[in-house]
């Protein structure tokens, strides 16, 4: 098994092991799933890989950068909130950063 291999069911396992402590909810954005290569579930473990705190905002969005589809969340995490952009066609971590003075 190469390393990249490991990594994805690494990432797998992950996403079955914490989808259960996700609070499960409607997403915006939800109707573009269809279009998505990466499930709600594994870019929720990219993103709590990224920043391991607690989800309080999640979306599917068109948006530039990377394929144009992304996840987006907000984490939360030592009373701060985090932005994490999730590829949704690739995996790829797209941003990874404290929320700004006027969040969206």
């Amino acid at each position: 098994m190469t390393g990249l291999m490991r990594l994805r069911y690494a990432m797998v396992i992950f996403a079955a092991l914490t989808a259960a402590s996700v609070t499960s909810f409607a997403y915006t954005g939800q109707e573009l799933a269809g279009q998505a290569k990466f499930s709600l579930e594994s870019a929720r473990a990219i993103a709590l890989n990224s920043v391991p705190g607690r989800i309080t905002d999640e979306e599917l969005e068109k948006e530039p950068g990377g394929s144009g589809l992304r996840y987006a969340f907000d984490i939360s995490l030592d009373g701060a909130i985090h932005e994490v952009g999730v590829d949704a066609q690739t995996g790829a971590l797209l941003e990874s950063a404290l929320e700004g003075p006027h969040p969206d």
